[in-house]
């Protein structure tokens, strides 16, 4: 099953450094497993585009679509048996410590 994975980042960080995994370890255990099936960071939430469009018209925005504390950094696809499996590989990731990570299933 294909579940998204957004990393997000949080306003309570792990104060603990020393115990925050490895994110190059993460993503090479991940790659090689066949869990990671793609993944970036982004860039700066100022630098975004929203998109709508009404009464047939296009409306751009510059900005993200909501303005919030926490911002969306990057993204995983993550390729995992189950919800169990994807959260597993979530929790050892590093902005699950720093940040926090939504996991949502694909559709159909």
């Amino acid at each position: 099953m294909k579940y998204m994975m957004f990393v997000c980042t949080d306003t309570e960080p792990e104060t603990d450094e020393s115990i925050v995994p490895d994110i190059f370890q993460w993503v090479a255990d991940n790659d090689a497993s066949g869990r990671r099936v793609a993944g970036n960071q982004l860039v700066s939430p100022s630098s975004a585009t929203t998109v709508r469009v009404r009464g047939g018209e296009v409306l751009l925005s510059d900005g993200p679509f909501a303005e919030t504390k926490e911002v969306i950094v990057g993204f995983d696809i993550l390729e995992c048996a189950d919800l169990d499996e994807a959260i597993a590989v979530a929790a050892a990731h590093p902005m699950a410590y720093n940040g926090r990570l939504e996991l949502r299933p694909y559709h159909g």
